[in-house]
C-alpha cells in the first residue's frame, strides 16, 4: 500500500512540475539488492493530460477482464448533462493484473473507428495497476451520438500464464466551446480488410470537405520477427530473424493506387521486448502505453475525392517479407468541411515519389549496415466559399543503423537513427513543419553463467518551429536465464527523462528506478 500511496504522489506532482524542472521523491522503501517478487506501479515521464476545470461528465465504457481474444463490446451514449459542444474529451484507462502474463497489444473503437491503441505491462506475482489517459478531443464529432464500443486485449491465460487483465475505460467530457481547428467529422474504412501486408478499404468524404488527414495506429507486433523489424537481416547474412531487404520499413498510404503519403513507423518497444522485462516492470519504453499514431495531410487529394463515390485506400508497410504476418495498420480519417457549400470541387495537381534507396549491406564478421531514405510530395487545391486553397505536402524519410552479433547471437547490438521530416504549406494560410527523430542504441549479452545483460539507449522527439520534444530512456538489466523465477537474482536500472519546450509551455520530468522501486519521479 505504501508503494502505491508514493506512485500516486508521484503522479500528482507530475501536474505540479508542468513549467518546472525536474522533481526528486525519495523511494517509498530501502532499495532491494535485486528485483523481489513485487515492485511499483508503472508510470511514464510524460505530460499528464490537461483537464478544464469546471463541470464536467463521465461515461465509463469499457469494464472486463481480458483472458482470451473475445472483444469487449458495448454502446456508448453521449452523457444527457453535458451533451456538448466539449472543450475537451479526456479517456482514460485503468488497468490492474497480477500473476504471470506478457505483454499484450490491444485496440479500442468506437463507432467502428480506433481511436486507441496500447501495449500493457507485465505484472509482479503481488499485481500492480496502471492509468493511461489520452486527450480524445480530436475525435468528438464522434461522440456526438450513439455508438458501438469494441475492445480487445488478445491475452492467455492458464495454468502457466495467470495474469488476468482487468480494465476499465471511461471518456470525461468538459462543456465548452470545442478548440479552434479541429476536425468536423471522423471517418473510417468501408469494408476493410487485408490484402497481403495492405489494409485495405473504401473511403467515402462528404461533398464539402476542404482538408483531410489520415491517422494510421501502426505497429510491428506477435512475437515474431516483425515486433523486432529493425534488427532482421538481409537474406544471406546468418542470422535468426531474415527480411529479403534489411531493416527498413515505411508506412505508405495510397488512394486509388496513387500513393499518397510515405512515413516512418515509430520503433516501439513492449514491456518484454530486447529479452529483458525487468527494464521495463516499472518505467516502459516511450509510446508503449499510448500507440501514437502517424499522422498524413492528404488533402492535396480532396478534389478527387469529393464526388460522393467511395475510394480505395490502401494502407501498407514496405519492406516486410512476402507472406510474413505482425503489422498491423488501423488507420483514422479525420475531415474538415466548409459550411457554406454543398460540395467542394478541385484537383491533385502533381504527386510523386523520388529518391528511394534502400541499402543493407552484409559483412562479414557478421554486422548488417543499413542506409535507406524515400522523398513524396503532391499539390493539389480545392474552390471553397473563402476561395481557392493550395496545398503542398512534402515528406521524407532516412534510416541508418548498424547492426551486429556473434556466432551464436549471445552478442546482438544495434546502433539505429530513423528521421521524418514533414512540411504542409497552405495558401494562403500556413505553413507547418515538423522534423522527427528517432534513435536507438542497445545490446544484449549472454555470458559464460547464462546470465543475460541488456543495455539500451532511447530517443524519440520533433521539432516543429519553436517547440520541441525530447523523450529520452536509458536501462542496464540483468539476470539468469533457465532458473525458476525466484533464482533470476535480477537487477535493474532505468531512467526517463520527458522535455517539452515552446511559446509558453516548459514541461521537464525525471523518473528513475532501481531493482523495481522508484528513486526519483
Amino acid at each position: 500500500m505504501l508503494r502505491r500511496l508514493v506512485a500516486l504522489g508521484c503522479v500528482l506532482f507530475g501536474f505540479l512540475i508542468t513549467g518546472a524542472g525536474p522533481a526528486r521523491a525519495e523511494p517509498a522503501v530501502p532499495v532491494p539488492v535485486e528485483f523481489g517478487s513485487d515492485w511499483d506501479d508503472p508510470r511514464t515521464a510524460a505530460p499528464p493530460v490537461e483537464h478544464p476545470r469546471g463541470r464536467s461528465c463521465t461515461v465509463q465504457i469499457v469494464d472486463t477482464e481480458f483472458r482470451d481474444f473475445t472483444p469487449y463490446t458495448s454502446t456508448f451514449t453521449p452523457p444527457a448533462a453535458c451533451r456538448g459542444p466539449w472543450q475537451k474529451v479526456v479517456l482514460r484507462l485503468d488497468g490492474a493484473v497480477a500473476g504471470r502474463q506478457y505483454d499484450r497489444l490491444g485496440y479500442l473503437r468506437i463507432g467502428g473507428v480506433t481511436v486507441f491503441k496500447t501495449s500493457t505491462p507485465e505484472p509482479s506475482v503481488d499485481g500492480i495497476q496502471w492509468t493511461v489517459e489520452k486527450d480524445l478531443t480530436g475525435y468528438a464529432p464522434l461522440l456526438s451520438a450513439p455508438q458501438p464500443v469494441e475492445m480487445l486485449i488478445g491475452n492467455v491465460v492458464n495454468d502457466t500464464y495467470t495474469g488476468i487483465l482487468d480494465v476499465r475505460v471511461s471518456l470525461t467530457f468538459y462543456p465548452g466551446r470545442p478548440p479552434a481547428g479541429e476536425a468536423d467529422t471522423v471517418l473510417g474504412l468501408a469494408g476493410q480488410h487485408n490484402e497481403g501486408t495492405s489494409l485495405v478499404g473504401d473511403l467515402t468524404v462528404p461533398r464539402n470537405t476542404e482538408r483531410l488527414v489520415a491517422d494510421v495506429y501502426a505497429t510491428g507486433s506477435g512475437g515474431g520477427c516483425e515486433e523486432f523489424w529493425y534488427l532482421t537481416t538481409p537474406t544471406g547474412a546468418p542470422y535468426s530473424c531474415p527480411a529479403d531487404n534489411g531493416p527498413h520499413r515505411e508506412v505508405q498510404v495510397r488512394i486509388d493506387g496513387v500513393l499518397a503519403g510515405v512515413a516512418a513507423p515509430y520503433p516501439h518497444i513492449y514491456t518484454g521486448g530486447w529479452s529483458n522485462p525487468f527494464l521495463w516492470y516499472v518505467l516502459p519504453a516511450p509510446r508503449a502505453f499510448d500507440i501514437q499514431p502517424v499522422r498524413y495531410d492528404l488533402t492535396p487529394f480532396v478534389g478527387r475525392l469529393t464526388d460522393g463515390l467511395p475510394h480505395r485506400v490502401s494502407v501498407s508497410v514496405l519492406g516486410v517479407p512476402e507472406g510474413q504476418t505482425g503489422w498491423d495498420v488501423p488507420t483514422t480519417f479525420l475531415a474538415w468541411r466548409d459550411a457554406r457549400r454543398g460540395v467542394v470541387t478541385g484537383a491533385l495537381v502533381e504527386s510523386g515519389d523520388r529518391d528511394a534507396t534502400n541499402s543493407a549491406v552484409y559483412a562479414p564478421g557478421h554486422s548488417v549496415a543499413t542506409t535507406a531514405s524515400h522523398s513524396f510530395s503532391a499539390a493539389g487545391y480545392v474552390d471553397t466559399s473563402h476561395g481557392r486553397v493550395f496545398t503542398s505536402v512534402s515528406r521524407s524519410v532516412g534510416h541508418r543503423s548498424t547492426h551486429r552479433w556473434n556466432d551464436d547471437e549471445t552478442s546482438d547490438s544495434l546502433s539505429a537513427t530513423w528521421t521524418d521530416s514533414s512540411t504542409v504549406d497552405v495558401r494562403p494560410g500556413r505553413k507547418t513543419t515538423v522534423d522527427r527523430r528517432y534513435g536507438m542504441d542497445g545490446t544484449v549479452t549472454i555470458d559464460a553463467a547464462d546470465r543475460l545483460t541488456t543495455t539500451i539507449a532511447l530517443s524519440d522527439g520533433w521539432t516543429s518551429g519553436p517547440t520541441t520534444m525530447l523523450d529520452t530512456y536509458t536501462g542496464e538489466a540483468s539476470w539468469l536465464l533457465n532458473v525458476p523465477r525466484d533464482q533470476r537474482h535480477a537487477t535493474g536500472t532505468s531512467t526517463e527523462r520527458y522535455r517539452l519546450h515552446g511559446p509558453g509551455v516548459r514541461y521537464d520530468r525525471t523518473i528513475s528506478v532501481t531493482n523495481g522501486i522508484v528513486t526519483r519521479c
